[in-house]
């Protein structure tokens, strides 16, 4: 799971940060992690910062480092929790290019929880169409960006900007 507000160990550094799962949890080997760990920084385009501190990186560098914490630990699936409501537009769109590769090139299954409707319609099998906690319609993608099934959803389609 890849949560919104990132969740990095401040005193850990970003590689001690991804390998801590796989080497603690899973029992792997540190050398093995940390090689996986590089190609996965370079991946993302950071692996010049694999020795720094979360402190020294910007929010959508932060985000990227959880991306790749999360997938060191080799998920069958992962949830991300709106991981770029706390980002400025301009790291928005690397954040999703990393997903969309995931979807697009690794095929990983994901659940997405996201207000990004241009993004959900770019990358989307199903939605599933929450408010106040309630699931008002489920369906699949291009139906429900098409033709929703709810007036609300209708409401809801009608005033984003896409």
């Amino acid at each position: 799971m890849v949560f919104q507000s990132y969740d990095l160990f401040p005193n850990l550094t970003v590689l001690d940060n991804i390998t801590l799962g796989p080497v603690k949890v899973q029992k792997r080997e540190l050398n093995e992690v940390k090689s996986e760990a590089h190609q996965l920084l370079k991946s993302v385009g950071l692996d010049e910062y694999a020795d720094v501190y979360p402190r020294q990186l910007s929010g959508g560098q932060k985000q990227r480092v959880a991306i790749v914490r999360a997938l060191a630990l080799h998920p069958e699936f992962m949830l991300f929790d709106e991981v770029t409501a706390s980002l400025d537009p301009e790291m928005v769109r690397g954040v999703l290019d990393i997903i969309v590769n995931l979807a697009n090139h690794d095929h990983m299954t994901m659940i997405v929880v996201t207000h990004e409707m241009n993004f959900a319609k770019q990358i989307a099998d199903r939605v599933v169409f929450l408010e106040d906690g309630k699931i008002l319609e489920q369906t699949p993608a291009n139906q429900f960006f098409s033709d929703p099934a709810t007036d609300r959803a209708r409401e809801f389609l009608e005033s984003m900007d896409f």
